[in-house]
């Protein structure tokens, strides 16, 4: 999966995650938002998240699943959004590298908190496909528009994968904008529903999400990268 926050295409929460179909082109795979509907029913022990400049690695965290063998579909798929929730990775990460040189930094929902993955964070009629525990997870009945990471919406039923598509977002930055006092929430690029409280802002970069059965460690910054990557189970 690649996610770019403006290409014009909004990769909220309902598209593409509990449903794996293809999205984007092969030649624009690290340039458009994309996702490969192969890829997403392989079986995975380790997850990378990667924010790359055209291509080229700035950051990279990697995480070991807590159970291995299932797939991203499964992991996203409509029985797993009921009640949805989960945190799936354990010991936090277990790499995590930063090029000396990568900028925006200070609230970029990957790499500015620590922690494991949660997946499918339903809360009140809002959603977050991947948040990280070491930023807000809002309580389940709780509808503050404050979870924050990759694949966002402020309205719909994320049980149910359905949304008005008014407040969807590819990608919200860390803050403290709870509804009840906060009417500015800052996200990436301009792919976003029409809400009035969605403020577009700066292009941290792609996020691109990689997947294994069994290598455990992902190239360094300044790394090319490519839809398929090699590297040493040793």
């Amino acid at each position: 999966m690649n996610i770019n926050p403006d290409d014009g295409h909004i990769f909220g929460y309902v598209v593409g995650w509990a449903t794996g179909e293809n999205i984007g082109t092969d030649d624009k795979a690290l340039e458009a938002d994309f996702l490969d509907a192969e890829v997403w029913e392989e079986p995975a022990s380790h997850i990378a998240i990667v924010r790359h400049q055209n291509g080229i690695v700035d950051a990279v965290k990697v995480w070991e699943f807590k159970y291995w063998g299932k797939s991203l579909l499964t992991r996203f798929g409509l029985k797993k959004m009921n009640p949805g929730r989960q945190i799936v990775t354990k010991g936090g990460p277990i790499q995590e590298s930063i090029a000396e040189d990568a900028k925006n930094l200070a609230d970029d929902p990957i790499f500015s908190v620590g922690g494991d993955l949660a997946f499918n964070w339903a809360y009140g009629n809002n959603g977050c496909r991947i948040a990280l525990t070491g930023g807000n997870l809002s309580p389940a009945t709780k509808n503050d528009d404050n979870t924050h990471g990759l694949g966002n919406d402020f309205e719909g039923n994320p049980l149910e994968n359905t949304s008005t598509g008014k407040w969807l977002h590819d990608i919200s930055n860390i803050q403290n904008c709870p509804l009840s006092t906060c009417r500015n929430v800052k996200v990436q690029g301009a792919d976003h529903g029409r809400g009035s409280h969605l403020k577009s802002g700066p292009v941290y970069g792609n996020y691109a999400i990689y997947v294994s059965q069994d290598a455990k460690w992902f190239p360094e910054p300044g790394y090319q990268l490519t839809q398929e990557i090699w590297v040493s189970i040793l």
